[in-house]
């Protein structure tokens, strides 16, 4: 009984610890719209920086090339998504949408549209980007996604010569979901990768300019506490109450019987 009671409060503990993870995996709130960009920059010195939540819409002309910055911490998956509203006339076009690192690395997209072709005079067409999760350190020859700045290119890649010059519009918002201890790995970053944060060293990192001014609300997270230090603590109290649980169930099955004396 006493061992059906300690595991008992064991899962308690469990779902108790577990609570504030799974919290902290909700979306934040959307930036207010008043505020949001109206233009996009046309190279990655002039990326337009932009909040993840934050709506972000731009004009251009087809055949243009449309930037936008955004920053992404340890431990999330963001999703980017696009809208180009074509013009009312037009032949069919090829749009794409493309995110690179704070290292200009091209970063591949675990799933959705990246490449979508619009047919003749389409009014619109919808493009997105599921990158994979943001890791707190790398192997130097890897590719993969870490803590810093990151750029999202938009642009046509097939469009008729009679179309270029056309004016177009685009709305762009980058989101994030929190995957949180499950994809924590031993090691961090020295600085997150955003262009000109190392260009100075020391307290004048504080005051130096860097071509990617945002960071995550919180400030960077590598290489902080995450909620994989929760579950391996509370796995190890599970094993450690099962084992005495265990115990408690099998004690004295092994002793030999007392013969009353004649």
């Amino acid at each position: 009984m006493r061992a059906v009671r300690a595991l008992s409060a064991a899962l308690l503990t469990l779902g108790v610890a577990a609570g504030p993870a799974a919290a902290d995996a909700s979306p934040s709130p959307s930036q207010d719209e008043a505020s949001a960009p109206t233009r996009a920059g046309t190279s990655f010195r002039t990326a337009t920086e932009i909040e993840q939540g934050q709506p972000a819409t731009a004009s251009g002309s087809t055949g243009d090339y449309l930037y936008w910055s955004f920053p992404a911490d340890t431990g999330q998956r963001p999703t980017v998504e696009a809208t180009v509203k074509l013009p009312e006339s037009h032949a069919s076009q090829t749009w794409q949408i493309d995110v690179y690192d704070g290292l200009r690395r091209r970063q591949a997209c675990q799933y959705g549209a990246q490449t979508r072709t619009a047919a003749a005079d389409a009014p619109s067409v919808k493009l997105a980007c599921v990158l994979r999760t943001v890791r707190a350190w790398s192997e130097p020859w890897a590719n993969d996604p870490l803590p810093g700045t990151y750029y999202v290119r938009l642009t046509a890649t097939g469009v008729a010569t009679a179309d270029l010059g056309l004016p177009v519009g685009s709305d762009v918002r980058v989101d994030s979901r929190d995957i949180g201890g499950s994809a924590a790995v031993d090691g961090s970053l020295a600085e997150p990768l955003v262009p000109g944060v190392a260009t100075k060293p020391g307290q004048e990192r504080e005051d130096a300019a860097v071509l990617a001014g945002l960071e995550p609300e919180d400030g960077w997270a590598s290489g902080r506490w995450s909620d994989r230090w929760v579950w391996t603590a509370a796995g190890g109290i599970m094993a450690a109450l099962a084992g005495v649980g265990g115990y408690a169930l099998t004690r004295g099955t092994g002793r030999p019987s007392r013969v009353p004396p004649a």
